[in-house]
């Protein structure tokens, strides 16, 4: 379909005429996510008590919807007619599924559409042409609601459109999953992924194993503040909760009644200490283990014996008899092998099935479980490290570690679903404020995730059909509350929904201020929804520039009609028109106003002013795309990360790299010293390099060379590098060349172990 785009986030002013002339309150149009092709016309439809509506009966979820949500919110009742209906619904074949049109003239309104899904996705349309206080019940009746006159086509770019909650390391009640749903068909999602099992409890009842509940779904004690703290700290009181089968069929039969289909997710062979918890039999030393109290990975995982996978098969069998969904979900991922490598059941499985490994009896593992998933009529999905060892034939692959995983899996042949840690985890910083609620670490703000493509540019269009979509990903560790779920949830999941529904964007820049006009507009919605959403809309993003011989400071503000204020070094404030001449060390403060008031957070930059500000930087291998927001100038802009977290643009990341960076000057520069920063928090893979090596070359290519080694305090979760040029070494140099190696493989015993270490590097600061 070619998409055609006319006009958002306007206004219009338009008169109705009757027997006499009317003003009609000014309307802005929003609709998230964006419809392929919109036209506004000059005029409106008003929907009254007399209002009247038909429709297949194929299309009950639709019609059901917009009744209840019309009479709850105006208290008009529409009545069902045969003819001469105001609002008509019409079965269209020609359109794709999930797609519709939408019409409103003066006289009425029609939609039509191929199948239901596409008929309740235009009436989510039509909702967010309805005034946001319809969101509320209203105990006064509305006499009328005028509703602009506007044409939609629309249908979706990607087949699944999710969003994941992970309630295992928390827990939340039954009403908030359902509330979370409806969030979720408000912007023409489709699934719901409910990753119901995990280390830290077991949230599913299963009625052939009581045990599950009465013991691995609560633990003595919970984890408080984060898991790098040294020391760590708990809360020592018993702490869990699940859901009973007849939990699970009112939200299953609530989320079909919003067009969203329920995955969940029983993880396996790893993630299982709560289940081993409660029958220790399931692991490879029959030893007995608590539920798990904090965050990470842990060695008890399940042991693929013959009470293992009768246990599990029970499982699966009421899971599957509890959701209709085509797929199940059976984790997959970071499962340590330590316990097998050591269980002779295990080595002799090896033997037996002419295994290379244990990789190989993890893939052995997983493709048993799908040969049973499948004579249930039902798929797997995993995470992507079920391609370790060999892929599981129908099995459809989640990436999660990037996007290699789902290039592998789409390149065999199996459907993928993208979620990668670069753009899909919603319990990363979405700001880099000091104000942000504690969170696991990383960065994820909003821009983000809207540039995200979830197909690869290494598919083929061919291997580009097996890419079923996205979804973003919410774990708990540090989500206590329902507020805080939906704080990191909003407005996040409207840049996803966007994504998956619209199609990724071809221009970030030129297309975000236009997204984020309708955010802005979108969360009066949230308000009357009473939805705790994060408000980073008047940010501001700032960027040190090179021009000529001069250094820049330069600010934007993604929202249009504002003013940008600063001040420079506490002097007077001044208007922003024009970008800032850095000449010394300085301290710049800014904020956004609207209609003369300031809004959003004060923007506060530190830039210290050293002699690689107006070098050139190269690196031997590109950070990784989850931590590269600032590019390679980052290290030399003057600028350095934060102090409590390592995902913000002046933080770099590197995953497994051997790094050189290259800093050359303008002419030969008197270098005194060199200092810079490593970041080292090793509950999240990150691991400060223990060596590395700087040289100083200057004309003639004489080099003066010393190998560093880095003092790591393991109280620290960062390390500092400070190297001072003695005088008989002092030189005028036109070349900087800093070797940092990787720390290498993670050991077994740690969280991570076996995959590479990460690298995360500062400013370098030269003097």
């Amino acid at each position: 379909m070619k998409t055609h785009y006319i006009i958002f986030s306007i206004f219009i002013s338009v008169l109705l005429s009757c027997t006499s002339e009317k003003e009609i309150q000014v309307s802005k149009i929003s609709i998230i996510p964006k419809p392929q092709q919109l036209e506004i016309g000059n005029d409106v439809f008003e929907l009254t008590s007399k209002t009247t509506f038909s429709a297949p009966k194929e299309f009950e979820v639709a019609t059901n919807f917009l009744n209840t949500f019309l009479s709850n919110g105006a208290g008009i009742e529409l009545e069902a007619t045969s003819e001469n209906s105001t609002i008509v619904f019409k079965k269209d074949s020609l359109i794709v599924s999930e797609g519709y049109s939408l019409s409103v003239s003066k006289e009425g309104i029609e939609i039509n559409s191929s199948d239901a899904s596409g008929a309740f996705y235009a009436v989510q349309s039509l909702r967010q042409l309805l005034p946001p206080d319809l969101e509320q019940i209203n105990l006064l009746p509305k006499k009328s609601i005028k509703i602009p006159v506007v044409k939609i086509t629309d249908a979706p770019k990607f087949k699944y459109r999710g969003m994941h909650l992970d309630v295992s390391r928390h827990f939340f009640p039954k009403e908030f999953i359902k509330q979370y749903i409806s969030h979720l068909s408000m912007l023409k999602m489709n699934t719901f992924h409910w990753h119901l099992t995990d280390d830290q409890g077991w949230r599913i009842e299963i009625k052939k194993h009581p045990r599950l509940t009465q013991h691995a779904a609560y633990r003595d004690s919970t984890l408080i503040g984060h898991y790098n703290d040294i020391p760590q700290h708990y809360k020592k009181e018993r702490y869990g909760g699940f859901y009973t089968q007849e939990d699970i069929k009112e939200i299953v039969t609530y989320a079909a009644q919003l067009n969203i289909t329920i995955i969940p997710e029983i993880e396996m062979p790893g993630h299982a200490q709560a289940a081993v918890s409660a029958y220790p039999e399931l692991g490879c030393t029959g030893n007995q283990v608590p539920v798990a109290s904090k965050w990470g990975v842990f060695e008890n995982i399940y042991c693929p014996n013959q009470k293992t996978m009768t246990f599990l098969k029970d499982v699966l069998t009421e899971t599957m008899e509890l959701f209709p969904s085509e797929y199940i979900h059976i984790g997959g991922d970071e499962a340590p092998k330590k316990q097998w490598k050591n269980c002779a059941h295990c080595q002799q499985l090896i033997k037996k099935h002419n295994l290379k490994d244990e990789a190989g009896l993890q893939s052995w593992f997983i493709k048993e479980i799908e040969t049973f998933v499948n004579s249930k009529g039902k798929k797997i999905i995993g995470w992507d490290e079920i391609l370790e060892g060999g892929l599981a034939p129908n099995a459809t692959v989640m990436s999660w570690r990037g996007t290699e995983g789902a290039v592998t899996a789409a390149k065999q042949g199996n459907d993928v679903i993208l979620t990668p840690t670069s753009h899909a985890y919603f319990d990363y910083y979405q700001d880099d404020s000091y104000e942000e609620p504690l969170a696991i670490g990383g960065f994820l703000p909003l821009k983000k995730v809207y540039s995200f493509n979830p197909i690869p540019h290494e598919l083929s269009k061919e291997e580009a059909t097996h890419v079923l979509g996205a979804q973003g990903n919410i774990w708990t560790e540090y989500m206590p509350t329902t507020d805080q779920v939906e704080y990191m949830l909003f407005p996040r999941v409207l840049a996803m929904s966007e994504v998956v529904w619209s199609g990724p964007t071809k221009n970030v820049e030129k297309d975000y201020p236009n997204f984020l006009a309708r955010v802005e507009s979108f969360i009066q919605r949230l308000d009357v929804l009473h939805v705790n959403y994060a408000n980073h809309l008047y940010d501001l993003e700032s960027a040190i520039v090179k021009k000529n011989d001069s250094l820049l400071y330069k600010l934007k503000t993604h929202t249009e009609g504002k003013e940008i204020r600063y001040t420079l070094n506490k002097q007077e404030e001044k208007v922003y028109d024009t970008p800032i001449l850095i000449i010394e060390d300085a301290t710049i403060k800014a904020q956004v106003y609207k209609d003369n008031k300031p809004v959003g957070r004060v923007l506060n930059d530190t830039i210290t002013y050293h002699k690689g500000l107006k070098a050139n930087i190269q690196l031997n291998v590109e950070p990784h795309p989850a931590y590269s927001a600032g590019g390679k100038d980052a290290l030399i802009n003057g600028i350095s990360g934060s102090n409590t977290r390592y995902g913000d643009k002046e933080w770099l990341g590197f995953w497994g790299d051997d790094l050189e960076i290259v800093i050359t000057f303008p002419e030969p520069t008197k270098v005194s010293g060199i200092s810079t920063r490593f970041y080292n928090a090793n509950g999240q893979w990150i691991y400060s390099p223990y060596k590395g090596q700087i040289k100083l070359v200057s004309k003639g290519n004489n080099e003066f060379k010393a190998d560093i080694e880095y003092e790591i305090n393991p109280d620290s979760d960062k390390v500092s590098f400070e190297f001072d040029v003695s005088e008989e070494n002092l030189t005028e140099a036109y070349k900087i060349i800093l070797t940092i190696p990787n720390y290498g493989i993670i050991p077994e015993g740690l969280q991570g172990s076996g995959n590479p270490a990460w690298t995360f590097i500062d400013e370098i600061v030269i003097r």
